[in-house]
């Protein structure tokens, strides 16, 4: 129960989404260019992966275990918002 209300509690708002997806964009960015290989690229894709990923759904498992919320409509299902 408490899994399920983490990841559909929607506690992360639309400044810190476009903040968290910007990373993702950059990595892609030095990817394609040719700037980062190996397992720096790798680390990094993980990371951009894991923000992207919060930044898609809305919903952060760190925020919610601390109580922290950016969403205007805090703690609001995502299927309400």
């Amino acid at each position: 129960m408490f899994l399920k209300r983490m990841m559909t509690t929607r506690n992360v708002g639309t400044l810190d989404r476009v903040i968290r997806a910007v990373p993702a964009v950059i990595v892609a960015v030095l990817w394609l260019q040719g700037l980062i290989s190996g397992v720096m690229a790798l680390i990094l894709f993980v990371l951009a992966a894991m923000l992207l990923v919060t930044a898609l759904t809305g919903a952060c498992s760190i925020y919610y275990m601390l109580g922290f919320s950016t969403c205007p409509v805090s703690g609001a299902p995502r299927d309400k918002v």
